[in-house]
């Protein structure tokens, strides 16, 4: 099977909300305050929408939101949940889509521009958020700060946990030119049962986010270390930056 855009949410469906829901609890309040706040009581499109982690709090506050979503799986999940129901979602890819209409806000969360795994499907990513834009409306990007001082010779191996009768531990390759890495997470249980779940990811400096930014008709207005508005400094692990139309 090659790695797709929705092969992510096939294979973690299942089990995202019970690995992220609970230990992102606040990370997802500091996230639904401040995008609340930038939606100015617009329309919203959410990229990549999964589960609804950010979505469902966002339209429980009042605000008109939409979702675009690779993965039918993840959908599914997001329509057990009590308000799911309520929010539009195409399935499709974030940077091919069409809304025919415009936001106020538009935003990507959890590192998922990443998941775009070329440049060019990421600036096209770029360029249709813009298109979707209303004169005023915003675009937000959260993301990781590439750190790869843990690679050696292109390779990483990582424990997540080790117990008596269980193990996660997670094997990487990073690649110099394409800025990808191939991701297997291993999965032991304790019935001596393995279960692998790869991701594929292309990876962005913050630079050339801000790069893409322009090459779609956009300018940052904002860079945050996290969502509780932090500057961001040379150290900072994560950013959270805003994007909007040039020269307004």
């Amino acid at each position: 099977m090659g790695y797709k855009t929705e092969t992510y949410g096939q294979l973690n469906a299942e089990r995202y909300d019970m690995i992220y829901e609970d230990s992102m609890l606040e990370d997802t309040l500091d996230s639904v305050e401040t995008l609340f706040e930038l939606a100015q009581g617009g329309k919203v499109l959410e990229l990549a929408i999964g589960t609804g982690r950010v979505a469902i709090p966002l339209a429980a506050r009042g605000l008109s939101v939409q979702g675009i979503e690779a993965s039918e799986a993840m959908v599914a999940k997001l329509r057990k949940k009590p308000g799911g129901m309520g929010i539009p979602v195409e399935i499709g890819d974030m940077s091919q889509f069409n809304m025919n209409d415009t936001f106020d806000l538009i935003y990507l969360v959890f590192n998922t521009i990443f998941n775009l795994t070329t440049q060019e499907d990421q600036v096209r990513c770029f360029k249709n958020a813009a298109h979707h834009l209303t004169p005023k409306g915003v675009f937000v990007v959260e993301t990781g700060v590439p750190d790869l001082s843990e690679y050696v010779n292109n390779q990483r191996m990582k424990g997540s946990w080790v117990k008596i009768d269980s193990a996660k531990f997670e094997i990487s390759i990073h690649d110099r030119v394409s800025q990808t890495i191939a991701y297997q997470h291993i999965f032991i249980d304790e019935n001596g049962s393995t279960r692998m779940v790869p991701y594929f990811m292309r990876y962005a400096w913050p630079s050339e986010l801000d790069l893409m930014a322009q090459i779609a008709g956009l300018e940052r207005v904002e860079r945050w270390a996290w969502w509780n508005r932090s500057p961001f400094k040379a150290d900072s692990k994560s950013h959270v930056t805003v994007y909007a139309r040039g020269h307004q």
